[in-house]
């Protein structure tokens, strides 16, 4: 009965020890795409976002309604390779929550985005990753910008 009951503890611990790597894994993929994103790296961007990636941004229209933008990949890379040299620009990751169901994951970052050093807005990125073999690959980014109700500093 003991032999049992520790076997049922090491394939708990197990299960738990794998879906922590898997999280760490989502977590680097991510990381990745930032590091990329602050070199203006295209090459590093696309080594870790599927094919089919969807980028969508949620803002207030002109009366206060949400409104969500859809952008193209492309546009958005060369968008990021563009930016000049002069121009200092950083999102800086609060956290990280991570749900993972098998090849499907989600990740929920809270973020704060400074344009050359000073605050400029903030909000949520919720990352949608599929597991392509052994590498996770972005599928689906979607954010909020706001510029009121953040933590600054």
């Amino acid at each position: 009965m003991r032999f049992l009951m520790l076997m049922l503890c090491l394939l708990g611990t197990a299960g738990l020890f794998a879906q922590e790597e898997e999280k760490r894994a989502v977590q680097e993929t991510i990381e990745t795409f930032f590091e990329g994103f602050h070199k203006q790296d295209s090459i590093l961007i696309k080594k870790v976002v599927s094919e089919e990636i969807v980028l969508q941004s949620i803002g207030k229209g002109p009366s206060g309604e949400s409104v969500v933008r859809t952008e193209a990949f492309g546009k958005f890379i060369k968008s990021i390779v563009s930016i000049p040299e002069t121009t200092k620009f950083q999102e800086v990751l609060k956290s990280f929550e991570i749900q993972i169901d098998g090849p499907m994951a989600n990740a929920w970052t809270p973020y704060e985005f400074r344009l050359n050093d000073a605050f400029h807005h903030c909000g949520v990125n919720s990352f949608q990753l599929v597991k392509h073999g052994e590498e996770w690959k972005i599928v689906y980014l979607i954010d909020t910008r706001r510029k009121k109700g953040c933590e600054e500093g």
